[in-house]
């Protein structure tokens, strides 16, 4: 088996529609709103978005919101079932006619790593179990960035956050690998699963057109540079991005027909201080004086996945 071709070539090329309108409340700079706004241009307006409480939670307010879709608000541990209830309401209207077919609703989750590592994944693990028909889209910026910047599952091996810092005693800050999601994900075996870079236009928007001619789960992680929680000038979010995946610290693949696929890969990969050096969260590995250790087990960690593929 192989992977899905893609459609788009050229930037040129991809859907000139938007469905995000400017001026959101959330934070200059944040990865995870691009990622989704280049989701929603392949997805149309005919969407329905259950969102975790989380960083999105600021992106639609009442009575304001920038989406021309549709929009349910839940707890961080509920955007699942709530994708489930409303899934159920439109089959079973569809099946006894009183809702024309013009009328589906794709249905979408919208959660941040936290609820999608941590207090949501029972939730996740069920509707992969019973293939719901829907789209999960995780914007991972590799905390509770909402409410402080906090651990969470996804935090990476080596950053600092407000409740894992940097101290005499723990001199990485954070001292676990973040969680495997993806793998995680696959091993329920949903029909689609794949990893996004908003700085990998192309490669995220056609992976978003394959997963709206699918059915069943289709589940997205996308790299969310986040200015405020990582600590970087918003200008360079584009480059953070960048260099996540040209150091291959986040590999873009997807997972279809029981085949896992990267879809870019590094032609040459860079050392890990390329994408650490240039955030607040790694600075205590380069002052007051270089933590060598601490980087070289980062390296460590990277070039062991790698070597399964190269």
């Amino acid at each position: 088996m192989t992977a899905l071709a893609g459609k788009y070539k050229k930037l040129k090329d991809l859907h000139p529609e938007e469905a995000i309108t400017p001026g959101t409340g959330l934070c200059a700079g944040c990865g995870g709103l691009d990622g989704l706004r280049l989701a929603l241009k392949e997805l149309g307006e005919n969407v329905l978005i259950c969102n975790a409480a989380g960083c999105f939670t600021l992106l639609s307010v009442y009575p304001f919101t920038p989406l021309k879709g549709s929009w349910l608000y839940t707890t961080m541990g509920a955007p699942v079932p709530a994708a489930q209830g409303v899934r159920d309401a439109l089959d079973i209207r569809l099946q006894h006619r009183e809702l024309p077919d013009k009328e589906d609703l794709l249905v979408m989750t919208v959660a941040g790593d936290g609820s999608s590592n941590d207090i949501g994944l029972g939730a996740t693990s069920a509707a992969l179990h019973r293939n719901l028909d829907f789209i999960y889209f995780c914007y991972d910026n590799e905390a509770y960035g909402n409410t402080g910047f906090q651990l969470s599952a996804a935090s990476p091996y080596g950053s600092a956050t407000q409740t894992a810092p940097n101290t005499e005693f723990h001199p990485a800050g954070t001292e676990f690998f973040k969680k495997d999601l993806f793998e995680i994900w696959k091993a329920q075996k949903p029909t689609y699963i794949a990893t996004v870079s908003p700085r990998e236009p192309i490669d995220l928007s056609n992976k978003f057109a394959k997963a709206k001619t699918m059915s069943g789960s289709r589940m997205f992680i996308c790299m969310s540079p986040c200015p405020t929680g990582w600590g970087f000038d918003p200008k360079e979010s584009d480059l953070i991005a960048k260099l996540a995946v040209d150091t291959g610290m986040f590999p873009i693949k997807e997972y279809f027909e029981g085949q896992v696929t990267h879809t870019k890969r590094p032609q040459r990969r860079l050392p890990v201080e390329k994408f650490l050096q240039r955030q607040k969260r790694f600075r205590h590995l380069f002052e007051p004086e270089c933590r060598h250790d601490i980087i070289e087990n980062i390296q460590s960690h990277v070039d062991e996945y790698w070597s399964h593929y190269e």
